[in-house]
């Protein structure tokens, strides 16, 4: 039920399989003025084919349902890194902005036409790849991840 749970779940359940440390993620949009969904039911929301135009519209139909012009929003993703002794990391990144309609931008993804992060004045599906990359909920995640298990501290 959060995409920590979710990360968790998958890695530990690769690494009970293969018998080595496994990494697993989960993520999504999380939209203020929904109560935090489609949260992790993002994928859900594109249908059974994934058709993410059918989720966008779903994100900005349900907003007007809860008569709510909130449009504060986040990209999240939870990264867990399990080893095969039990020892489970989990850490969640984010990128937080607003969703913008219509969906501008046919670079990326998903949700990412609709998502312009704080700080800039396109979507993430107008920006390039690299910017995207560097700014977004994965990099945060990723760059946690590698501070809390690679990076030495004053006792290791």
């Amino acid at each position: 039920n959060s995409f920590i749970g979710n990360a968790v779940l998958k890695a530990r359940a690769a690494t009970l399989s293969s018998g080595h440390a496994a990494l697993a993620d989960d993520s999504g949009l999380s939209v203020a003025g929904l109560g935090g969904a489609p949260g992790v039911y993002s994928a859900r929301w594109a249908g059974p084919n994934r058709d993410f135009d059918l989720a966008m519209t779903a994100v900005r139909q349900a907003l007007r349902k809860a008569n709510s012009n909130d449009t504060r929003a986040k990209f999240i993703c939870a990264l867990a890194l399990a080893w095969p002794d039990g020892h489970t990391v989990s850490v969640e990144g984010k990128v937080e902005g607003v969703l913008t309609f219509p969906p501008r931008g046919k670079k990326g993804f998903g949700y990412d036409p609709i998502f312009q992060p704080y700080g800039h004045d396109v979507s993430f599906g107008e920006m390039e790849p690299e910017a995207k990359h560097a700014i977004s909920h994965r990099a945060d995640a990723f760059s946690k991840l590698m501070t809390c298990c690679f990076t030495k501290t004053s006792h290791g």
